[in-house]
């Protein structure tokens, strides 16, 4: 097995771009082992709507990373409290078996005195509370299992970010989160920080042996830029990859009661119409006509309402207010 070091890159669109590089481009004979830590980031799952599991409102105003990654599952929460593991490696015959790959750090992790286990398919618990969740993705010659180990994550930050459109966390709900996960850093005999418990997993790995590396070139780094710009940080990738889903919104505004119903797919508003007993001067097919097409994103939305005057469809209304009832 090969370890490769990630310079401590904590951009996820980087990592994740790192992880597809050694897997569709380093055509190794040996096992390859990544690790890395990402700034505070929401990963959703290649089949997953994401809209539907965030809360777009919060990560933006919290510059919170949402970034797509080529393996299904679920939906999960990244910060520097979360180390991130990724076995890389020949051929595809180990797809679906999670124990092979959670095994190395399994061991790892009861060396450490932390008796972790593999229960279902594919996740690991200590005493009856997860730790760490995994996904995998195949290449026709190649496959990479990946997964989580919950360290020191902020577990009330996790749930405003992935609860989509949750006003309020209380400390109850967070309570009740902590009893079904659980941080390994408080499962510890002693204190370590993430970097220990990296540096620990590693000697367990390669049985306290030096640790074979793969270097990367400068070549090979701009690879990886050129994967992350091409594939994750688009946003045609991390959103408008999403399933077609419908949306429908209603208020009660001074201008009367407005109700939108909004057809998404590929990311692209399909169709919307707008219901109310509102009275504006011109026919609301007209903003129907120019919202069609346009991608279902708040500053997409916004921009392509910039010259619009609303007052002329609705009587009385105001940009931000109308942008609330479509996104």
């Amino acid at each position: 097995m090969l370890f490769v070091d990630n310079n401590g890159i904590t951009n996820p669109r980087l990592n994740l771009a790192l992880e597809e590089y050694l897997l569709r481009q380093v055509d190794e004979e040996q096992p390859i082992l990544l690790f890395y830590v990402n700034e505070p980031s929401v990963i959703i799952g290649r089949n997953q709507n994401t809209i539907e599991e965030i809360d777009p409102d919060y990560v933006n105003a919290h510059g919170i990373h949402v970034v797509r990654r080529l393996s299904g599952g679920g939906a999960v929460y990244h910060d520097p409290g979360n180390l991130n593991f990724s076995f890389i490696t020949r051929g595809k015959d180990d797809l679906h078996n999670f124990a092979r790959f959670t095994g190395p750090v399994i061991d790892g992790l009861r060396a450490m005195g932390v008796p972790a286990e593999l229960r279902g398919r594919s996740d690991i618990f200590v005493d009856g509370r997860k730790i760490s969740g995994n996904a995998q993705y195949a290449t026709p010659t190649r496959m990479f299992s990946h997964g989580t180990l919950l360290f020191d994550t902020d577990i009330a930050e996790m749930l405003r970010a992935i609860n989509p459109r949750r006003l309020a966390i209380e400390s109850k709900a967070v309570h009740s989160v902590r009893n079904v996960v659980a941080n390994i850093r408080e499962l510890l005999p002693g204190d370590m920080t993430i970097n220990d418990l990296k540096a620990a997993l590693l000697r367990s790995i390669f049985d306290d042996g030096p640790v074979p590396t793969l270097g990367l070139g400068v070549e090979d780094w701009q690879r990886v830029a050129a994967i992350a710009h091409e594939r994750y940080d688009q946003w045609a990738w991390n959103y408008g990859r999403s399933p077609r889903f419908n949306v429908q919104k209603s208020a009660r505004l001074p201008a009367g009661k407005i109700d939108t119903r909004i057809e998404v797919d590929g990311g692209l508003i399909q169709e919307i119409k707008i219901y109310g007993d509102f009275s504006g001067r011109e026919d609301i097919a007209g903003l129907e006509a120019i919202l069609a097409g346009v991608p279902y994103d708040r500053e997409r939305l916004t921009a392509a309402l910039g010259e619009v005057d609303l007052n002329r469809y609705f009587g009385q209304m105001d940009g931000v207010t109308f942008i609330d009832l479509l996104y």
